[in-house]
């Protein structure tokens, strides 16, 4: 289930993701979730944002070693 996140000033979208996801990899989701938002650098206090759930990871055995979790 999503979860949000109300930005302090100066937050960026790649340290939200890390933050809030856990790795600044996932960033593009975040900003998928929030297309109205999706051209902002660094963030003003106060705006708030919709944080999609992390992707569970694909734990196949012929996954190739560079596409292991």
């Amino acid at each position: 289930m999503p979860g949000s996140y109300t930005t302090i000033s100066g937050d960026t979208w790649d340290g939200i993701a890390y933050a809030q996801m856990g790795n600044e990899r996932y960033m593009h989701l975040l900003i998928l979730a929030n297309p109205e938002q999706a051209y902002a650098q660094r963030f003003a206090e106060g705006v708030l944002l919709v944080v999609p759930d992390v992707p569970t990871p694909d734990t196949s055995p012929n996954l190739p070693p560079w596409r292991r979790a």
